[in-house]
């Protein structure tokens, strides 16, 4: 049986990427955190890169502009070839509703190479919740620079307390998509090879 092509190179490349990028921006970000917690805990130290602040907030720096690229480069290629106007939208609150009663009793469909209402919800709010990351993080950055960005935060506080639950969202994100590959495992290796058996491609 042939198969087809499900991930464009470029979808493969950044998601990969991303993965590397966002594991770097999240556990040295959580060594920033210990530096100074807002809350009444910390993060493990194996769950940290950096060894020290300023390691780590190298680090942080270093994995923002990767990122930043890449999430460029995506947003690009998304719009230019229709990725997220085909995979994306529309979004019709009746289908996600729908959709979350099928998710709630693990009855969910899941065709390979189309994503479903709760998928499109998800990838849209994760996308917000990266604007809010970036917007915050450079509120708490270049606070002088940026003082307007920081007066629509409420204040540098603030912006940390949104700047660390925009990253818990992405964290909530994150942990869902996992559990999703592993209770369907066969969406992983098209993630790899961008391919996947016509029979399990959703129909156009």
């Amino acid at each position: 049986m042939k198969r087809a092509v499900i991930h464009p190179p470029a979808v493969r490349a950044t998601h990969w990427i991303n993965v590397f990028a966002m594991s770097c921006m999240l556990m040295s970000g959580w060594a920033i955190y210990n530096a100074s917690p807002l809350f009444g805990f910390r993060f493990p130290a194996w769950a940290t890169v950096g060894g020290w602040l300023g390691g780590s907030i190298a680090w942080h720096f270093a994995a923002m502009w990767l990122l930043a690229v890449n999430g460029l480069v995506y947003i690009a290629y998304g719009l230019a070839s229709g990725h997220f106007r085909r995979h994306l939208l529309p979004v019709h609150p009746a289908a996600v509703a729908h959709d979350l009663k099928l998710a709630a009793r693990l009855k969910l469909p899941h065709k390979m190479g189309s994503y479903n209402a709760v998928q499109r919800v998800s990838y849209l709010g994760v996308l917000a919740l990266g604007v809010l990351v970036v917007a915050s993080g450079l509120s708490i950055w270049k606070p002088v620079q940026f003082d307007g960005l920081v007066d629509v935060f409420g204040g540098y506080d603030f912006a940390r307390r949104v700047h660390f639950f925009a990253m818990a969202g992405i964290v909530a994100f994150i942990v869902v998509h996992l559990l999703l590959v592993i209770i369907v495992p066969k969406t992983l290796l098209p993630m790899f090879t961008g391919r996947a058996m016509r029979s399990e491609r959703a129909s156009p």
